[in-house]
C-alpha cells in the first residue's frame, strides 16, 4: 500500500496500520533527529523525540492534506520542530551536526601521516558544519544525509526552492572557506561523504 492508501485507511478507523507507516520512516526520522541533537550532546533523547514525532503525527493525521506536502515531508517537519522545541527547552545555544570524537577508519594501506591528515580533515569538516546557522545546517543534513530533494527540504524548512539552493550554496561555501584556512587543498564533497559512512 502507498502512504496515501495507508493514511486513508487509518483515517477510516484502521489505526493498526499506523505501525506500517512508522516502520517505513522510523530509521530515517531517528537518524535525522540524532544528527540534529549530537552537538548539544543530547543524542540520548533521540529515541524519545522520535516517538514524540510519531505520536504528534498520529494525533494530527486527520489534518494532514496530501495536496500540501507528502507524508514524509510533513513528518520531517514535525521532527525538526520537535527537536528545535527540545533544544530551546534545554537552552542549547547552537544546533550542530556532530561534536563527537568518532573518527572514521582509514584504509589499512594508508600511511600513518595520511591517516592522521584524513582524520583531522573529517573532524574539521564536522566543526565547520557545527558553525553553520541552524537553517543552513538543517538543509545540509536533509540534503547530504537524508538525500531529500530541494522541494522536500523547502517544505520542511518553510522556504522556497531557490532559498534552499541559496542556503545549501552558502553552507557549502562556508564549510569550504573554513576548511581552506586549515588545509591548502580545497574541501571536497567526499569529505562530507566520510561523515555519512557510519
Amino acid at each position: 500500500m502507498t502512504d496515501s492508501q495507508l493514511i486513508r485507511e487509518i483515517k477510516d478507523g484502521n489505526v493498526e496500520l499506523y505501525s506500517v507507516l512508522m516502520s517505513r520512516y522510523q530509521k530515517k526520522i531517528l537518524s535525522f533527529i540524532y544528527h540534529m541533537l549530537r552537538s548539544a550532546k543530547l543524542e540520548l533523547l533521540a529515541e524519545d523525540l522520535c516517538s514524540e514525532t510519531f505520536y504528534k503525527a498520529y494525533r494530527s493525521l486527520h489534518s494532514f492534506r496530501e495536496v500540501d506536502a507528502s507524508f514524509s515531508t510533513w513528518l520531517y517537519t514535525i521532527a525538526r520542530n520537535t527537536v528545535l522545541s527540545e533544544l530551546r527547552k534545554q537552552k542549547a545555544t547552537h544546533l550542530s551536526l556532530d561534536d563527537s570524537t568518532y573518527i572514521p577508519a582509514a584504509p589499512p594501506e594508508a600511511a600513518p601521516e595520511q591517516r592522521l591528515l584524513r582524520n583531522e580533515k573529517v573532524l574539521m569538516v564536522r566543526e565547520a558544519i557545527n558553525n553553520l546557522p541552524e537553517k543552513q545546517r538543517s538543509a545540509l543534513i536533509l540534503r547530504e544525509y537524508d538525500g531529500l530533494d530541494y522541494q522536500e527540504i523547502a517544505s520542511i524548512l518553510g522556504q522556497t526552492v531557490s532559498a534552499v539552493k541559496s542556503l545549501l550554496f552558502r553552507a557549502r561555501a562556508s564549510v569550504k572557506t573554513q576548511m581552506e584556512s586549515y588545509f591548502n587543498e580545497p574541501v571536497l564533497l567526499k569529505d562530507m561523504e566520510e561523515l555519512k559512512s557510519r
